[in-house]
């Protein structure tokens, strides 16, 4: 089964990604697409838009705690953290 149609987007930024969401409520942000596009293909999932968050939109990367959680993170980069293997060597081992 084929998804619903729907407006496809890759903002250039961070504040061009808020914007088009506070637009859409109903968009959803779609980075690897591993739930997402099966939810869609099922018809589980209808957004009317999906935006692509990129890494050259400062998404990616991990903060000590108190930091800024970012949205895109691959599983390399969560694997070898020295951030996420002294607080949660599990989760580095893991990815």
């Amino acid at each position: 089964m084929y998804p619903t149609s729907f407006d496809y987007h890759k903002p250039r930024s961070l504040a061009d990604a808020a914007a088009l969401l506070e637009k859409d409520p109903e968009a959803r942000l779609l980075a690897g697409g591993r739930s997402l596009l099966p939810a869609m293909k099922l018809r589980l999932a209808t957004p009317g838009a999906c935006r692509r968050p990129g890494r050259d939109q400062g998404l990616a990367g991990i903060q000590p705690a108190g930091g800024r959680d970012r949205g895109v993170t691959t599983h390399a980069t969560v694997a070898s953290s020295d951030v996420v293997r002294s607080s949660c060597a599990l989760l580095a081992e893991t990815a």
